[in-house]
């Protein structure tokens, strides 16, 4: 655990962050024999992540085709969803008699984050009965902080390479402007603003149709 918190604070990619915490949700908790990460899209799309084997991923599949299960309803609704036995299991009747057959018995889901395109789920299973203590939960609640801030960092490592890429991309249709019209940098970018405004169109996408025009009259 010392050494996932000392991991967050580096720059990590989150594929990476994913795998070290399923991989130590399996070495801390007792009971937990396979985990992975779920994330559903705004779109519905199921995407599984970090599997310590295949079986989260077919499971995910499972709930995907089912639509039902503790790690839909993890990643959507709860914050912490606990099953000590699937063959007693009421709440996803077809989701449970499948997962009995494949050999799990027992899971802990945890939601990860959500945000207004991805929910997500830490999902842990188990091949035996298990009645999941507080410690255990305790841990698992502290790794999906972990895989949630990974998430997090992600989204805003884009919202930044977008935001600089923008950027970028004005200062260029600026200098395009200022060479064209003879105009200094005030009057380029305020006869972007204006166009802008007037067409109701994001400034960024006038920077890039004069960075296309370039070249032109």
């Amino acid at each position: 655990m010392a050494e996932l918190a000392r991991a967050a604070a580096m720059p990590r990619d989150a594929e990476e962050v994913f795998s070290e915490v399923t991989s130590a949700a399996v070495e801390l908790i007792p009971g937990v024999d396979t985990a992975g990460i779920l994330l559903i899209t705004k779109g519905g799309r199921f995407e599984s992540h970090a599997g310590t084997t295949d079986l989260p991923h077919e499971l995910d599949e499972l709930q995907h085709t089912l639509q039902e299960g503790p790690c839909m309803d993890a990643a959507l609704d709860d914050p912490v969803v606990r099953t000590d036995d699937f063959r007693v299991e009421s709440r996803w009747p077809a989701y449970s008699a499948e997962v009995v057959e494949l050999g799990v018995l027992s899971g802990l889901s945890f939601r990860l984050y959500t945000h207004e395109r991805t929910t997500g789920a830490l999902n842990l299973f188990g091949f035996a009965p298990t009645v999941w203590d507080n410690d255990g939960q305790l841990t698992g609640t502290v790794l999906a902080a972990h895989a949630a801030a990974a998430i997090s960092a992600h989204r805003h490592a884009g919202q930044l390479t977008s935001a600089l890429l923008s950027r970028d991309r004005i200062g260029q249709a600026k200098g395009i402007i200022m060479e064209r019209f003879d105009v200094d940098d005030v009057q380029a970018f305020d006869m972007m603003r204006r166009l802008s405004q007037e067409s109701n169109t994001r400034l960024v996408d006038i920077a890039r149709r004069v960075i296309e025009t370039r070249g032109g009259s």
